[in-house]
């Protein structure tokens, strides 16, 4: 009875924990603090976070062949989450801003700067192009691209980068009004700008037929994201797919993204996640970030010039692709120095345009890994 007993307990989970299972369960339970408590993208850090702690609880097999984690990570593994996401975040985004005012594409473009200057310091750092362009990314503040990306160019360190881009899009409210301030005078942080004309209908339908042709031949790499993104787009300006339209912006979105995240925090084992190469990721990644932010204010600053004025560089800082969070610290900032300064819809244009801006990157990069 004794050694049955005595196999019993050896064969159970408390037999095979470690101090690195102990320390990346606690992780996850860090991760979850930060999406309930905290309220940090609580979509994603909540799967994130728990299937960090599901993964790090030892012969449970569920990342093996045939386990419930290694289905999971399947849609991840062969690219198929990520341009699902991007069809929700298409029914669900309006490109009129950007419309409006097409010259915000150039802001979308400039801050995607922190990708490649993130990518030239990484392999500095030793790291390989595919590696690197992985790191880079985490620049672009989106998530499902950054997943997208690390999943074909480095699946080994799918962990730390998808922690890190979600963890700093949920921190753009801590991040970027230091690097605005530090780049805009009090003066240019007041600036009014017109408000935002609506585009016709017309120009909304042809707008993401356009972009997913004109796109997609310039940057094939890129098509699945982009194809989504503006399917997901056009269901929502057509006027004729209205069930379509909810359903891959609520119920579809909303099932992805619970696998999606499981399958993220899958890959946050002890034996990936537990190294210098993590914490250094993890830097590099605010790096990125930061320097995206920059490169959208530096270039807002030139076009206030170019415009004599007329333009905030404030919304240079939203050609990051968090939307709608960077456009919303945009207009936090602005009404700090300027209570009557509503500034929302006209960040709203780069800030959608980063999104388009970030697949494109994700897209060159992955051409060039090839190359």
């Amino acid at each position: 009875m004794l050694e049955l007993l005595t196999n019993f307990l050896s064969n159970t989970g408390f037999a095979n924990l470690t101090w690195q299972y102990l320390v990346m369960i606690g992780m996850g339970c860090f991760l979850l603090y930060l999406g309930i408590v905290r309220g940090f993208e609580p979509l994603l850090l909540v799967p994130i976070g728990f299937g960090c702690i599901l993964c790090n609880l030892p012969i449970t097999g569920l990342m093996e062949d045939g386990g419930l984690l290694r289905y999971f990570y399947f849609g991840v593994e062969h690219g198929l989450f990520p341009p699902i996401i991007f069809l929700g975040i298409g029914a669900m985004t309006d490109f009129g801003p950007l419309l409006a005012n097409p010259i915000t594409f150039l802001l979308g473009a400039a801050a995607q700067l922190g990708i490649f200057v993130t990518l030239i310091g990484a392999r500095a750092l030793g790291f390989t192009f595919c590696e690197a362009a992985s790191i880079g990314i985490i620049g672009g503040a989106d998530g499902p691209t950054a997943i997208f990306l690390t999943s074909k160019l480095a699946p080994h360190l799918l962990g730390p980068i998808a922690v890190a881009a979600y963890s700093y899009m949920a921190l753009v409210p801590f991040i970027q009004p230091p690097i605005i301030k530090a780049l805009t005078s009090k003066k240019d942080r007041m600036i009014h700008m017109a408000e935002v004309r609506q585009a016709s209908k017309t120009v909304k339908i042809l707008f993401p037929i356009i972009v997913c042709i004109l796109a997609s031949l310039l940057v094939p790499d890129a098509a699945s994201l982009l194809g989504m993104l503006m399917l997901g787009n056009l269901f929502k300006e057509c006027g004729v797919t209205e069930r379509l339209t909810k359903t891959a912006g609520n119920e579809l979105i909303n099932i992805v993204t619970i696998f999606l995240g499981l399958a993220v925090g899958s890959k946050m084992s002890a034996e990936h996640f537990l190294t210098i190469q993590t914490i250094m990721i993890i830097c590099m990644g605010l790096v990125a970030f930061c320097f995206g932010t920059a490169g959208g204010v530096l270039l807002g600053q030139l076009l206030k010039i170019i415009t004599k004025g007329r333009v905030n560089p404030m919304i240079g800082a939203a050609g990051v692709s968090a939307v709608p969070m960077a456009a919303r610290v945009v207009q936090k900032v602005g009404q700090q120095e300027d209570p009557s300064n509503f500034l929302l819809m006209n960040a709203m244009g780069p800030n959608v345009a980063g999104v388009i801006g970030s697949a494109v990157a994700a897209g060159i990069l992955l051409s060039l890994s090839r190359g």
